[in-house]
Parts: structure tokens; sequence; C-alpha cells
């Protein structure tokens, strides 16, 4: 499922398309990024259609809700088109990111307008090829089915007209078809890459296999940040299969001819460390400096005058909320295949981010960013990790200093303990009431560490965008302000499933819940009433009130929780119904409501929504990354549990139905599960937790 761009160009005959959209150059531009977004469509004479992908797939569903689009303005049947995943090029950028990468449920919103104008263009050109070799007026033919038929029964397929088309200008305007016409857009659809999978034929970062390929298995420091000062190979040289023990920059590999040979005899390294830094760190310093972070506030909003509201307020309520350090645990370990050889370095594997992994490739082994080859397999999870490169340059560094091909896989242990953790992070609210219990006010403060300084260099100060989602809620309270402190802990972080939404809707909606209770209002009762002037918010939270039977009896022991959230471009509210024993808590059902706007596939929005519940229930119900001395504690699933089968929930999915762009769905349900259950507990217990996760210790605690 992997190609170059240039050999796909070279051999292919027919018709190939790149579509130039100027007016989403903006993202990019401020960055000093060359932002030319590119769909390459390929029609060959034996009709087949090829869409060269910029988007990874990680089981969200992209190698078919892509070429959906493509197939309706093309009209062809979606199993016509095959997907191949481009190489590095300025064409391939993320038009809503300036990147080439895969994040921020941005797929099939960067891709919506760009990928139905290709498939536009592509029939308009092979519609004016008939019309040019019949002599006819193009307004007299039409395109469906793979053919452009006319009058008096004329009919030619795409790959008979493809090579005449390829020789005609791209048109600059087309006409979309209208979304009441859609055969393919909106309507549920199986999946293409699903035969793959279950033969053996898709290839996962793992699968990948070069000639003389040789395996490493890499050491690096107990402590994130540490450097080696000196090690012993000499038990690991000794020992069956190993082939060289090389130092990089970040660790001593040992390389074999397996897998597991590589590993044992990693085992047995003596490794003496410097860990710097990093062995200061530990959860309670961290929360420490957050607590007692003087760093500049920095403005999210603010709407009328807050401190003026709480100060004349009837009732007044203050809290702080807690999130904590997060793992990504991707089911595919890290890992990355590369060959460095003559001045050139190929890299395959399961990478977010292609242009930042070949940037950062070439800067490592001394080369250009175009002497060096990405390819990008399915990936086993992705979940923001993998727009990390670390992996990659380790995998680069180990074949350059051996001179073969090397595979590198991390154990789940080293994925574990050498993650780029999502940051912990401490909201201040504060709100007010007036006599009636209606909000007359409500400030958020949030102090967490930026991971786009980290990532991208943002200069300190700068408000990081990714650290203020939903940071303002759609509320209609009069007086509002959301500021962000960004306190840098020393611990390397990064973008997970859904980024700060997941700390902002925790802290907004567990609130809002407990303004609620302090009015003596039913919680969804007062949320609607303050959603007069949203009525995309008021129809998916009443929507989730409805489904989930909201007022009416629960089985005994049985408790309700809502939560809304807009994230994405997505409206979204949830209800999730609990049971506490033992201070444990069973989730038993969650109804979800969504306005997405326009879906594509209704089939990959509902495997999305309950992918995104599965792993939100993993954060809030027991999983946290702790430190001591710089030292990851956790180190497998045994002590940084991930949802099991058997604790799934029930989920309902009601979608709203719409003409809308559409929104991101891979990820605003993750947010939203965590307030939810936290406000469910609260109607269980009577005890409000302010602090993830939601685990039997803290409830006992509380």
């Amino acid at each position: 499922m992997t190609t170059n761009r240039r050999d796909f160009l070279k051999t292919s005959a027919g018709l190939t398309l790149g579509v130039f959209l100027p007016a989403l150059l903006e993202t990019a531009d401020a960055a000093g990024t060359l932002h030319t977004p590119n769909a390459w469509v390929h029609i060959a004479d034996d009709n087949t259609i090829t869409l060269l992908s910029a988007r990874s797939e990680m089981g969200q569903g992209v190698y078919t809700s892509l070429p959906m689009l493509i197939a309706e303005e093309l009209g062809v049947d979606i199993r016509k088109i095959k997907v191949e995943i481009a190489p590095v090029a300025p064409v391939y950028v993320n038009a809503l990111l300036g990147g080439q990468l895969t994040g921020g449920s941005t797929s099939v919103r960067e891709g919506w307008e760009k990928l139905r104008i290709a498939g536009a263009q592509v029939r308009t050109m092979l519609v004016t090829a008939a019309a040019d070799q019949w002599k006819i007026d193009p307004a007299k033919l039409s395109a469906a089915d793979g053919k452009v038929t006319g009058p008096g029964g004329l009919s030619a397929t795409y790959g008979q007209l493809a090579a005449a088309a390829a020789k005609l200008p791209v048109p600059e305007k087309v006409t979309l078809k209208d979304p009441k016409d859609f055969k393919i857009i909106g309507k549920p659809t199986k999946r293409l890459d699903t035969a793959h999978k279950v033969n053996g034929t898709a290839e996962y970062g793992i699968d990948v296999k070069l000639p003389g390929m040789v395996y490493a298995s890499l050491e690096q420091s107990p402590v994130i940040g540490g450097k080696v000062v000196s090690f012993d190979a000499s038990k690991a040289k000794a020992m069956p299969g190993v082939i060289d023990v090389v130092q990089i920059h970040d660790g001593v590999a040992v390389v074999a001819d397996s897998y597991w040979r590589a590993k044992k005899a990693r085992e047995t390294l003596e490794v003496k460390w410097d860990d710097g830094p990093g062995a200061r760190i530990d959860n309670a310093a961290m929360k420490d400096g957050i607590r007692k972070a003087n760093d500049a506030t920095i403005p999210i909003k603010k709407t009328g005058d807050a401190t003026a509201a709480l100060g004349s307020a009837a009732k007044k309520l203050q809290a702080e909320y807690w999130s904590p350090l997060l793992a990504h645990a991707t089911m595919e370990p890290q890992n990355f295949t590369a060959h460095y050889k003559d001045g050139k370095c190929l890299v395959i594997g399961p990478a977010q981010f292609q242009q930042g992994t070949q940037g950062n490739v070439a800067n490592a082994v001394g080369l250009k960013p175009e002497d060096v080859t990405v390819k990008t397999t399915f990936l086993g999870g992705g979940f923001g990790r993998r727009l990390e490169y670390d992996f990659a340059v380790q995998a680069a560094e180990i074949s350059k200093a051996v001179g073969k091909p090397v595979k590198l896989l991390w154990t789940r242990e080293d994925d574990t303990t050498h993650d780029f953790y999502r940051p912990m992070a401490l909201h201040r609210m504060a709100g007010g009431l007036d006599a009636a219990g209606k909000p007359v006010a409500l400030t958020l403060q949030l102090t967490s560490q930026s991971v786009t300084q980290r990532a991208f260099g943002l200069p300190k100060g700068t408000l990081d965008p990714f650290m203020a989602e939903a940071a303002v809620v759609g509320y209609d309270i009069p007086n509002m302000t959301a500021e962000l402190i960004e306190h840098d802990s020393g611990l390397r972080v990064g973008y997970w499933r859904s980024v700060s939404h997941a700390l902002n809707a925790f802290a907004n909606e567990s609130f809002i819940d407990e303004m609620a209770h302090a009015a003596g209002k039913d919680p969804y009762q007062f949320r609607l009433s303050l959603l007069d002037k949203q009525p995309r918010f008021a129809k998916v939270l009443k929507l989730a009130a409805e489904k989930s039977g909201w007022g009416k009896p629960l089985p005994k022991g049985h408790y309700r929780g809502i939560a809304l959230m807009e994230g994405y471009d997505t409206y979204m509210a949830q209800v999730v119904e609990i049971s506490v024993k033992d201070n444990a808590i069973k989730v038993h059902h969650v109804w979800v409501a969504a306005d997405l706007g326009q879906m594509v596939n209704p089939d990959t929005v509902e495997a999305q929504l309950q992918s995104s519940i599965a792993f939100g229930l993993t954060s809030t119900l027991g999983a946290e990354i702790t430190l001591d001395k710089g030292r990851v504690q956790q180190t497998n699933f045994h002590d940084y549990p991930i949802l099991r089968m058997n604790e799934m929930p029930k989920v309902d999915v009601t979608l709203v139905p719409s003409t809308e762009k559409p929104g991101g769905i891979g990820e605003p349900a993750t947010a939203l599960i965590g307030p939810a259950v936290a406000n469910a507990l609260f109607a269980a217990t009577g005890k409000r937790l302010r602090k993830l996760p939601l685990s039997s210790e803290n409830i006992q605690a509380a």
C-alpha cells in the first residue's frame, strides 16, 4: 500500500490530476511553509482509479472516506478506487494544520472540498475528451458508472478516454454535486481495507521486511533525557546472532539476526547513565510547580466583566480540577525500518507526520531532506504518538552505524516509559449565580505545559491554540473569561487524542454540573436553559437526554451523568449510566448525540465514536502515568490498564442529519466521556471528584 510518487507517475499511463486550491493557502503561510495542497488522482487505461492519499490510515477509516469523496463526483463505484499513500512533498501539506501530517480530526474536513473538486475536474475533463472525440456538445453527454455516454448509444469508459483527457487543461471552475443528489457520500459504506487486514496483506510497520535486514533493540535511559556515560557490551556481543552493538544519541542498540536475539542480548548490557536534570522530576514536584507557577497569563477569551459579576453574585463557587499525565499506549509498539546507503536513507514505518520524520531523520544522519525517502505503512494506532519521529531517527542512526537495513522495534515497556505524555493540568474555576440560580459569571484558568512550544518552537508567552480547545463553553453566560498559564514542567509532552479538549471539557462540564446543583436545578435542564442562542448545541443535548430517558426511573443503584461540548466543528452531548460497587465504577450505557455536519461514511462515524469512548474510558477510570526521580513507574498494561472488552459499555449513537461542512469525529467523544462519568459519580455517591482518574483509590480518598 505504499508507493513513490516519482515512480508512480513515471510508470502510469493515463490521466493524472493534481488539484491546486489557492483558497487553502492561509494556514501554513504564516509559518513560512509552502502550502499547495494537492490530491493526485490517476485513471489507467484498464479503468483502475488510484487515489494517492496524503493522510495516514491508523484505524480511523480514511482509506474509505477519502475515496468516497472522489467516487461521488466521478460517478464510480468506490470499490473501483484503490488507495496509495503519498510520499513527502509540499503538495500534500494538510491545509488545516500546515504540515504533511494526520491529526486533529482533520482528514475528512481538510479533504472535503478539494477531493470533491478533484473528482469533478477529472469528470469534466473526461466529458470534454469524449465531446472532442465525438464532435458533440459536452452538454449532451453525461458521466456515470465509469463511463461517458451520449445520444445514439455513444459510450466510452473512463480508461478509454484517460489518455486524451490528460492532454487537456485542468478546468479552474467546476460544478459540484448538490448534496440532495449524493449517491455515495452519507451512505453507510464497508471499509476498503478490511479484506487486507483480514487476509494479512495490510502492511504495518512491524511487518516490514527488506533484503538483508537485521534487527535492533535499543537500551534507553530510564530517566527521559539521560545520556550514556559508558557501557560494557562484552556479554551481549558473545551471544548467538549478535552482529554489533552501537551507541546512538540517546541509547545503546544491540543489532542481531532476529528481534528476539537482539532483545535478549540487550538485557545483558551494562550501561552507566548521566540522568541529567530529568532525575528531579516526580509527580509531587510537578504538581507543586504547576500550582505555584507565576508564568505570564495568556488570555483566551473575555466576555463582559467576570470579576465584577462574581463580586456581586448571590452565590459564588470555586473549584480546582486536576488531570494527570497520560500515555498513548498504541497497540503496535513503536518501530521503524531504515536503510542508510550511499548518501541516501529510506525509512519505512507507521508515521503520522511524514514531513517531520523526513526532516529530522535527515538532520540526524547528515543528509538533505530530499535524500530521505519516507514510506508510510498502516499504523497500529496513532492517537498523536506517531506525530513524533524519535523511533524513526533512532532506526536511521543505527542503520548508518552498521551499514545494513535495520528494523528497530521497541518493547511495550520501552513504549510506556519513553512516551511523549499528555501534560498534567490544573484548572482553577470560579462561577457566580444570581438569586434565581442563573449563571452570571464563569472563569477558567488552565495551567499546563505547552505541547506546541516543544514540538514546533512556539515562542514562550504565545497562546498555544492546542491548549485552548474547548476552554470557552457555548452556554449563554454574560460574563466569562478563559486564560492559560503555560508552565514548563521539564517533561517531554505530546499531542494526545483530543489534546486539550479532554482537559478543558473535564473542568468545564464538571463545574457546570456543580453550578446546576448549587442552583438546585436538574443538570440537563440547567444546561438547556443556557442554549437559546445555540440551536446545534440544544439539538444534540435534547437528543441525548431523550434517547437516554433522562428523568425516567433507572434500575436500583444506577445513575446518570451528562456533558456537552463543541470540538473540531462537531457538536456533541453524552449521557452515561453507571453503577458503583466497592468504590469501582461500572459504565453500563453511553448515549451519544452528535452534529458533525455532512457525514461522509456513517459507519466510520459510529465506529470512531465507539473507539473514542473506549479510549476516553481508559483515561477516565484508571490510567495514569507517575514518575519517581525521573523514572516512569508504569511499564505495561498490568499497571497502565486500558479498557478491556468486558468493560466496554453499550453505546447508542444518534447523528443529526446536516449539510453543513463536515466536522471531526475521531476525538470529541474521548474528551466528553470523562465529565459525563464524573457527573454520574456525583449523582451516585454525592462525591465530587475533581481529579482524574476516577479510580477506586481516588473515590475512596474523596
